[in-house]
């Protein structure tokens, strides 16, 4: 079983810190709104319903990585669900003002708790969230052996990295708003549902191909080129 590199990690929680829905538009709207420590506010409670999502796909799923960490072609599944995930993102048609605008409002006053609430609720009934974190999951668990220890610590840097861009989001909140434009927001989508597709596609072939094959052809391949 090949090993994971932890580093990654931020950058998986970068990439659904991105992922554009109303939590997106709300934690911009708080920020713009109410200021930074109310945005913080809704913040945690929507990375609290992360959480939540990841204990539910840690859980819900265990029999199932159990099963791929023995059999490595199961990865088939994860790349799957990126591939159907990806395709849903990419034929989204929902634009901006559709979501900023009819989907979230926020709280009138400064109550930190209700806005903690609102992330937390607004986060934790978006099924494409709890999606997200299982296909995660599915692919991390097996690579990681089903060490709940190994499990923890790279869920906390995913969390990390989520954190990190999120504060970023809240500090550029009225410049970021007035640039998603449903056109800049189409192309981000469709990007983002391209790199899903690739990704999911590139992992459903490695499926069925053994690290000892993949370093053959690698090595094939560099030996081609320097003849």
């Amino acid at each position: 079983m090949e090993s994971l590199d932890y580093s990654n990690a931020y950058g998986v929680g970068a990439f659904m810190a991105l992922m554009i829905g109303p939590v997106f538009f709300m934690l911009l709207k708080t920020s713009a709104l109410k200021g930074f420590r109310a945005a913080i506010a809704f913040d945690i409670g929507v990375i609290l319903g992360d959480v939540t999502f990841i204990l539910i796909a840690y859980f819900g799923s265990r029999s199932l990585l159990e099963k791929i960490k023995d059999d490595p072609r199961l990865f088939l599944i994860g790349g799957l669900i990126l591939v159907v995930y990806g395709f849903i993102t990419f034929l989204d048609k929902k634009n901006k003002k559709e979501v900023d605008e009819s989907e979230v409002d926020v709280p009138k006053g400064n109550n930190y708790f209700k806005l903690f609430l609102n992330g937390y609720f607004l986060n934790f009934i978006n099924i494409g969230v709890l999606a997200g974190w299982l296909t995660i999951m599915v692919i991390v668990g097996p690579l990681l052996g089903m060490d709940p220890n190994l499990i923890f610590w790279y869920f906390v840097k995913v969390v990390i990295g989520y954190f990190a861009l999120d504060l970023i989001k809240i500090l550029l909140a009225k410049q970021l708003r007035s640039k998603l434009t449903p056109l800049v927001i189409y192309k981000v989508k469709k990007g983002m549902g391209v790199l899903l597709i690739v990704f999911g596609a590139v992992m459903m072939l490695k499926s069925f191909i053994s690290k000892e094959e993949l370093d053959k052809l690698i090595n094939s391949v560099e030996i081609t080129k320097k003849k």
